[in-house]
């Protein structure tokens, strides 16, 4: 196992050269692309992320750069691939991500070997783009002496055949919360590209009500544009106003909510226990065998509102090379330096935070 703590350029170079493997950046063209998908498809590692499409996504809705390395074996057949984004901006540095502004991402391989190889063919890569650090997402311990933080969990519910099945587990609590919710007149549906703006409406007020910037909404509808059978919308309105809503994802046999939000002014009518009733509902109808309810920090309040649909934590670990050995960063809001301007953002209104929002997000992975 080589130390990417101790690896020059050079001896990255010659890590690279004494490989009976080639790697390369994947092309533009449809061979290219298909060979990547076909992998990808084939591999149990991978996720939903590795799809290629994600690299069309993040280059047109962000301008971000990328470099998604390949590793073919002598035979010409590929035994690896990482997908990497470039992000780099004044205030917060230069960096390599596997992937951001999503849950997972890293090295998918077929080999120890190819593993490895991908490891240095990415410190070069860092280096020639003289980056401070490179971050992949990983579900699953890795062999590698890279440093590894182990700060969130993914919260993840087994679903049975169907939805029926699944209520008579909740805790009657529960049960009554969502049921709450319907008495109030509230109703739900999930449908695809018409309910972005009522998607966006809720979610850019409660960014906003975080302290958080907003992703413009773009970035969504890039998402639905390049993966219009995987990608899914669930809102949840009250009379004509949406007061809650989530952004789904599928692959495979999981269903994930990467983006929910709900409008704090209607809080005590329950509006998010009906969209994560209806969500669950849909999917178990849809077949998915795993619902996943995003990351969390381990028994933080979204945590425990997940937990207590039955959901489990899955570690997760965040593996990063550092340049010159310096500290992980901590580019996250538990970071007490940035408290103040999550209380200016607080104040703002929803109109002026999302039009600055989506500048300043863009470069947070």
């Amino acid at each position: 196992m080589y130390s990417m703590w101790s690896l020059g350029q050079k001896s990255v170079r010659s890590v690279v050269a004494m490989s009976t493997m080639v790697s390369s950046i994947l092309g533009r063209t449809d061979a290219e692309i298909l060979a990547w998908e076909s992998y990808v498809l084939s591999s149990p590692l991978a996720t939903g992320y590795h799809q290629s499409g994600w690299r069309r996504v993040i280059e047109e809705a962000f301008g971000h750069p990328t470099y998604y390395l390949v590793v073919h074996g002598q035979d010409g057949a590929l035994q690896g691939v990482l997908p990497l984004v470039l992000l780099a901006s004044r205030g917060f540095g230069r960096f390599l991500v596997s992937l951001p502004f999503v849950n997972y991402g890293g090295v998918v391989a077929s080999s120890a070997e190819a593993h490895r190889y991908l490891e240095a063919r990415a410190v070069e890569q860092a280096r020639e783009l003289n980056v401070d650090h490179i971050e992949l997402r990983h579900q699953a311990l890795m062999d590698t002496a890279w440093m590894a933080t182990e700060r969130k969990v993914s919260m993840r519910l087994p679903l049975p055949s169907s939805y029926e099945q699944l209520v008579k587990g909740f805790p009657s609590k529960l049960r009554s919360q969502v049921r709450r919710a319907q008495k109030e007149g509230m109703t739900a549906r999930v449908g695809g590209s018409e309910c972005l703006d009522e998607f966006y409406k809720v979610f850019a007020r409660c960014m906003r009500d975080l302290g958080t910037p907003v992703y413009a909404k773009g970035f969504f509808a890039k998402i639905l544009e390049v993966f219009p059978k995987e990608a899914r919308i669930c809102i949840v309105s009250h009379g004509q106003t949406p007061v809650a809503a989530g952004f789904l994802y599928g692959f495979r046999s999981s269903l994930e909510i990467p983006w929910a939000a709900s409008d704090k002014r209607f809080n005590k009518l329950a509006p998010n226990m009906l969209l994560y009733g209806t969500v669950l509902e849909y999917a178990c109808q849809q077949g998915f065998q795993v619902f996943d309810f995003g990351r969390s920090s381990p028994d933080s309040g979204t945590y425990r509102f997940k937990e207590q649909w039955g959901a489990q934590p899955h570690q997760l670990y965040w593996y990063y090379w550092m340049k010159d050995g310096r500290p992980v960063p901590q580019l996250n809001p538990q970071n007490p330096k940035y408290a103040l301007a999550i209380g200016l953002w607080q104040k703002l209104p929803v109109s002026v935070a999302n039009l600055i929002g989506p500048h300043i997000v863009k470069h947070l992975p």
